[in-house]
């Protein structure tokens, strides 16, 4: 049985790839259980050796990786250098830092002769999906291996080149075998592995939907999980926001990664004193954003990864149009080949409307006129997810007190949402649990001991 990466840009196939054999797959589960103990056993100076040595194949491979990541997802290239840029940053981070974030600890009151120590757990299954196909991975497996795991990938099928690019990437860094492997298995084949006695934890980005799946299987095996799951993340204009920096800001949260992005602004609720204004200004903003083939310099906005998510997307663009929803820009399929969807500004939108209520995954824009601040915070809220959120105020004070009432992983004031290897990354509500990045994000996969030697 084989599986075809398909180029978003034209529809034509772009190679095809065997899947594993159940032979072949307990041979990789095998291989990494058994290289958790000496890998764990190297110590940190030796595993920050080789992640260093990874941070530069990935900046000496960089246009390589660039080029595979946008023919098989369809990025536009520029983003596509900027994700594999970001990557290295990860790498080097950990690499300097991850010592002391696991670093013996004495709480304050402890017995004398006690402390904490953090210890690898095993074998950890990383779920990923193919809108970021390198930093998604990255970002999940680096701290994993600092930490003294293994890991094995399952990555999206549409993005097979890449997950076999990264596992060649890290046998030419020097980690030893069975440290890092590829899995090329079918989705369904997931919860089996979860339920691997070998398989010590589970770490998945992905839809809700294929989140709630893997950890009511990491659940029923009592494995802990890490999961960062959809986000409609809302956009706060307020009364005194600069708009002309709101605007620029919100359309570049909205179509970076040609909107594909679990953190991009989705829901954009503003004061209906400056709604005109910045719907104005924001429309001029987005119409300026270029759709074109991903490889060519000039393109901002490239297909989206596959037919049926435009499919999708557009289905619920006319279903929140029926309901009384009206475009501002945007909102036809193109004709010709590719999987384009050009940037789209939805506003009078309210509950009931999937504009409103669901994710968009894609270039569209929800814009929710509001009375004041107090529902706009109550309309940022008023969703099952709980990413990302931004305010836009020219007061740092009320920045502040909008910040406290947003049920959100991550706020941000003036600017758009993003991730940072030094900060805890991950979401509340159907957004997901668990943390990446950041001294939080290499404790999720160890195990806390407590020592007592008097």
């Amino acid at each position: 049985m084989k599986l075809t990466t398909i180029n978003p840009t034209t529809g034509a196939p772009l190679r095809s790839y065997p899947m594993f054999s159940r032979a072949r797959v307990e041979s990789a589960l095998a291989r990494s259980h058994a290289a958790f103990g000496p890998w764990a056993g190297r110590g940190f100076p030796a595993r920050a050796r080789h992640m260093m040595a990874l941070s530069g194949l990935l900046q000496s491979r960089s246009e390589a990786l660039s080029r595979l990541a946008t023919l098989e997802m369809g990025k536009p290239i520029a983003e596509s250098r900027a994700e594999v840029a970001k990557c290295r940053t990860v790498c080097a981070y950990y690499a300097r830092h991850a010592q002391r974030f696991l670093a013996p600890e004495h709480p304050a009151g402890v017995p004398r002769g006690a402390r904490v120590v953090y210890e690898p757990m095993g074998p950890v299954l990383a779920v990923m999906p193919w809108n970021f196909p390198f930093w998604q991975v990255i970002r999940a497996a680096v701290p994993a291996l600092m930490a003294g795991n293994t890991v094995l990938l399952k990555h999206a099928a549409n993005v097979t080149g890449c997950a076999l690019a990264l596992e060649r990437l890290f046998r030419a860094a020097g980690f030893p075998r069975g440290v890092f492997q590829v899995l090329v298995i079918p989705v369904e084949r997931t919860q089996e592995l979860v339920a691997d006695p070998r398989i010590s934890g589970v770490t998945l980005t992905g839809s809700t939907e294929a989140g709630r799946i893997v950890a009511a299987a990491a659940g029923a095996a009592l494995k802990k999980g890490v999961y960062e799951l959809g986000g409609s993340d809302p956009y706060l204009i307020l009364r005194d926001a600069d708009i002309a920096r709101a605007a620029a800001v919100c359309a570049r949260a909205r179509l970076g990664n040609s909107g594909q992005s679990c953190i991009a602004g989705k829901r954009f609720i503003v004061v209906r004193s400056v709604q005109a204004r910045f719907e104005r200004a924001f429309a001029a903003e987005v119409a300026a954003w270029r759709a074109g083939p991903p490889l060519e310099p000039d393109s901002r906005i490239g297909p989206l990864a596959r037919r049926d998510l435009r499919d999708k997307l557009h289905r619920q663009v006319q279903a929140s149009v029926r309901r009384g929803a009206r475009v501002v820009l945007g909102g036809r399929v193109p004709p010709g080949p590719g999987n384009f969807y050009p940037p789209t500004i939805l506003t009078g939108v309210r509950p009931g409307m999937p504009a409103y209520d669901e994710e968009l995954f894609g270039p569209v824009a929800s814009v929710i006129g509001v009375r004041d601040e107090a529902e706009a915070i109550a309309v940022a809220n008023d969703t099952p997810y709980g990413l990302g959120a931004a305010v836009f105020t020219r007061s740092r004070r009320i920045a502040a007190r909008v910040a406290a009432r947003l049920t959100a992983g991550a706020v941000f004031a003036n600017d758009f949402v993003r991730s940072d290897p030094t900060l805890p990354f991950g979401g509340t509500k159907q957004s997901g649990y668990g943390r990446e990045l950041g001294p939080h994000g290499i404790r999720e996969f160890t195990q806390v001991k407590s020592l007592c030697l008097g």
